[in-house]
């Protein structure tokens, strides 16, 4: 915040003539410099007199426009206030991904690899990038020292409220997304949309996307007091899609991913009990990655690819 109103009135211009009469000490010399008339030069000074509360330049036959003490006070923080202008014009160095090779490391669920990852290197083999991604599996909780530290790029994760917070991170939604129910086509039920006792008389397939004690659709069903028999847990949901084959066990799936991996050749989808909540897919960063421009680049990458998987 300003602490005069009056240094509202003064804009770039009259800082570069301030600069420029205390260096070159004449209102002429200013002119020429700087292409301007000597009376816009005058107006300038006089701007900058009112707005200072101070003479700044006095006129004397030998030497010219001399500094008062309070210019000579001035000129130093002028000068940083001007090159702090440069900066913010030239900005930090761009990253360009196609100068070498680059390697990203993330921290994602298995339902980032099956939806959004694709996408991410069909995009980069297009533009014939020399970007590498490697990615970690999420567990219970965000990797908080790997992203301080710079070992991870970026944190896929679910929400909200799934894993515990950590203090000076960014945060970004890039989707929403809710459950479904599928079966083996000869075990569906006739229902479309599944009644919460049918849920938990079926006994149930359990992907495990990333490691947690505790998921989304048991911690609803326990606030109903209820709970459903998990038969068997599978490591990814391709697995858990093949067990379900041929049985009349039943699979929780995200919806997206039920219409990328569950063919209606061979499975049948059921609407979820009413009241079973969705969630959202997040992306989560370090304060120091926020300002670095390769990490920047990549979560532009990762923002497109779900903005494209939106519209799929």
């Amino acid at each position: 915040m300003l602490n005069s109103n009056s240094l509202r009135k003064l804009d770039m211009q009259d800082l570069l003539v301030f600069v420029a009469v205390y260096e070159q000490n004449s209102v002429t010399a200013v002119s020429e410099a700087l292409g301007l008339s000597q009376s816009t030069v005058s107006y300038c000074l006089k701007k900058l007199r009112s707005s200072f509360a101070d003479e700044l330049f006095i006129n004397t036959r030998t030497g010219g426009m001399q500094p008062t003490y309070k210019a000579g006070s001035m000129y130093p923080h002028v000068l940083n206030i001007l090159d702090s202008i440069n900066l913010c014009y030239a900005g930090s160095a761009t990253f360009d991904p196609g100068l070498q090779p680059v390697t990203f490391n993330l921290c994602a669920p298995e339902y980032f690899e099956q939806l959004i990852l694709p996408r991410l290197l069909k995009a980069f083999d297009a533009s014939d990038l020399p970007v590498s991604i490697n990615v970690f599996k999420l567990e219970a909780d965000i990797p908080a020292d790997a992203l301080r530290d710079g070992s991870l790029d970026l944190a896929l994760c679910f929400g909200p409220k799934f894993h515990r917070s950590h203090a000076g991170f960014h945060s970004r939604t890039l989707f929403e997304d809710d459950l479904v129910c599928v079966f083996d086509q000869r075990a569906a039920p006739p229902e479309p949309r599944l009644s919460l006792q049918t849920y938990v008389e079926r006994r149930h397939v359990f992907p495990t996307p990333w490691t947690s004690a505790t998921n989304m659709v048991d911690g609803w069903l326990a606030q109903q007091a209820r709970q459903r028999q998990i038969i068997a847990r599978a490591n990814s949901y391709s697995a858990a899609l093949k067990l379900i084959t041929g049985t009349d066990y039943a699979l929780t799936l995200p919806r997206r991913i039920q219409r990328l991996l569950a063919s209606a050749d061979t499975f049948h989808c059921r609407e979820a009990p009413v009241g079973l909540p969705g969630f959202t897919l997040d992306m989560q960063w370090s304060q120091s990655a926020d300002r670095d421009s390769a990490n920047t680049w990549l979560r532009e990458q990762v923002i497109r690819a779900c903005a494209e998987q939106e519209t799929a």
